[in-house]
């Protein structure tokens, strides 16, 4: 075999993702294939390829030495991936929950945060700060279908709130009227005490 053709021989090696990794998305596969990319040397990030829940390391066999090392680090991040950290857009398609439910849950607490993590933006100096999760709690949360629980839970708070509301609104327009009639009676009272002979008037009985 010529040596040219010899070394564009490529140096292949896969690995599964198992769905107790990935959690059933495909977000998270990906991820997890960013979170490999980003502990690989720049010469090696685009060597990493994500198909499904399979992930492909590939270089020419000239590279032989950045495929030992890469292989290296794909391997460790793999047998680590149950266990790295959930982060919000990962949590929001294995729940199937809206980033406002997100947000509002992990505010009252039926969401536990696992802390917070600070990164910088692709090509800006800016950092974000967001919370992330325990991936057993994610899973526990998945498995009881805790999501539509807390929906339930969120519908009868607002139909409660609406009562609430809704009865408020008729003690105040109540205690409105109520204002008003006594206002009239008061008016009336005064009017009668100004006319002339209303007290004999009154004496009389005419009244009643």
């Amino acid at each position: 075999m010529p040596k040219n053709e010899k070394n564009n021989v490529e140096l292949l090696r896969t690995w599964t993702l198992s769905p107790a990794t990935t959690l059933g998305s495909s977000v998270r596969a990906k991820g997890i294939l960013q979170e490999i990319q980003a502990r690989l040397p720049a010469v090696s990030k685009k060597s990493v390829i994500l198909s499904g829940s399979e992930l492909t390391l590939s270089m020419p066999a000239s590279d032989n030495a950045a495929f030992k090392a890469a292989s290296a680090v794909v391997g460790k991040t793999v047998e680590e991936a149950a266990s790295l950290p959930v982060i919000p857009r990962e949590i929001q398609d294995i729940l199937g929950m809206k980033t406002s439910e997100r947000h509002r849950w992990l505010t009252d607490g039926r969401l536990p945060s696992a802390g917070t993590r600070t990164v910088r933006l692709a090509g800006r100096a800016r950092r974000i700060t967001f919370h992330v999760f325990d991936p057993k709690v994610v899973e526990d949360l998945l498995d009881r279908g805790a999501v539509e629980e807390w929906r339930v839970e969120d519908a009868e708070a607002k139909a409660e709130k609406r009562r609430k509301a809704a009865y408020r609104a008729k003690l105040t327009r109540s205690r409105k009227a109520d204002k008003r009639s006594k206002k009239v009676e008061r008016r009336l009272d005064d009017t009668a005490s100004t006319l002339s002979g209303w007290e004999e008037f009154d004496i009389d009985g005419l009244l009643r």
